[in-house]
């Protein structure tokens, strides 16, 4: 084997085992991840694997940046409605989107689902009572 090909293989080891590590994480990808797809881009688009990497390594910081200021926000407005709840902000972001039916990445509801603020008894129509059947009858 030439030294090229033990380099090659190396790094490819290499980044299969970083990448594989953070897939486990739920925020984006950040730096690594990135930049690798951006180096394998670039690497394809006539060898231009650092420029690549470069800008696969912007755009992930960037991406982490704004995901992780967004789960500040809901972690914000979660401590807000419940106050003293403890936990990351990470957790109370994750809280606040499974109550108001919100995905990370918006701040908003998804469309065709009520959050839990709108579905209060305003919401849900008044069921006229009905009278129990009396002991002995039956109700068909």
């Amino acid at each position: 084997m030439t030294l090229h090909r033990v380099t090659t293989l190396g790094l490819a080891g290499f980044m299969a085992v970083t990448v594989g590590a953070t897939v486990v994480q739920a925020e984006p990808g950040g730096c690594l991840k990135y930049g690798a797809a951006g180096a394998v881009g670039g690497h394809l688009a006539n060898h231009h694997a650092v420029l690549g990497a470069t800008a696969g390594c912007i755009t992930g910081m960037y991406r982490r940046h704004e995901y992780r200021k967004e789960a500040k926000q809901k972690a914000k407005l979660y401590d807000q409605e419940h106050p003293g709840a403890k936990g990351t902000y990470e957790q109370k972001a994750t809280a606040y989107d499974v109550e108001h039916s919100t995905t990370p990445g918006s701040t908003t509801p998804q469309p065709g689902q009520q959050s839990a603020q709108q579905s209060g008894p305003q919401a849900v129509p008044a069921q006229p009572q009905q009278a129990a059947p009396a002991q002995g009858e039956e109700h068909l």
